[in-house]
């Protein structure tokens, strides 16, 4: 904490991370890690409209609202580094995780019910479970798990997919969440180090920078290559010239 700012929340009740708590507001104990989540509600938020202005399936619209849902707890958690909110945190990964599980796996899923059934007793059963016992290292194995379920699919959509500006979302994503693992691993591992210096370069923020455009990324490719499925015949075009979204020309009868 820094000299003669008091803590609006009290004690660190969660987990601590490398930036020096209450440095420039009394409510705010970690401020760069705090605001580094503003990016990923805003990236969202353009994904959501695109779902919608676009008539895309609901999915996709509930996926990016999840995305806004889980920056905002990760929001309250880092202000406060109280246990609740970093279960509002953590408890949403998992959800979010659930739904990409779903989007990519759906579409080849017999029997349709028995899927989004089971996916929504999970993450009900791990919420209550979640709420009831605090978790260390165990949540990060099992996050570790989903993310990795969920990478044969996201591989075989990239090899089926023969546009090139939708295979560079992919690489996208997979460069953004290496860049983004990196920080987060450097801000851990070397965090005793990293206290010493004149200059935090803010590792866990810039994770948090990272995964809200890997985040957009993913939505993007996943919404281009479901809207392949759907014969609406898509393309990755550019806002003023860099910024990627889908479009698609739906059949007439659609």
């Amino acid at each position: 904490m820094a000299d003669g700012i008091s803590s609006f929340w009290g004690p660190v009740t969660s987990a601590d991370w490398c930036e020096k708590n209450y440095v420039y507001s009394s409510y705010i104990a970690e401020f760069f890690n705090t605001i580094s989540n503003i990016p990923s509600i805003l990236l969202a938020l353009i994904g959501l409209i695109n779902a919608l202005r676009q008539r895309f399936e609901k999915r996709f619209s509930i996926l990016n609202i999840s995305n806004m849902i889980l920056a905002i707890g990760s929001m309250l958690y880092h202000s406060t580094l109280q246990r609740m909110q970093q279960q509002g945190d953590e408890t949403p990964m998992v959800w979010e995780m659930l739904l990409y599980f779903y989007i990519l796996y759906s579409p080849d899923w017999h029997y349709r019910s028995t899927m989004p059934t089971f996916l929504f007793l999970y993450g009900a059963a791990f919420a209550v479970f979640h709420a009831l016992v605090r978790f260390g290292i165990g949540f990060k194995v099992h996050y570790a798990i989903l993310c990795l379920l969920c990478i044969p699919r996201m591989y075989k959509y990239y090899i089926y997919t023969k546009d090139v500006s939708a295979k560079r979302l992919a690489k996208l994503y997979v460069g953004t969440i290496f860049l983004g693992s990196l920080c987060w691993l450097l801000d851990r591992i070397l965090c005793s180090d990293i206290s010493q210096w004149y200059f935090n370069p803010q590792g866990h923020a810039l994770w948090h920078v990272f995964m809200g455009f890997n985040s957009y990324f993913a939505n993007t490719f996943l919404m281009f290559c479901r809207a392949q499925q759907l014969g609406w015949n898509p393309k990755v075009v550019h806002f003023m010239g860099f910024f990627p979204y889908v479009k698609v020309e739906k059949p007439k009868t659609q």
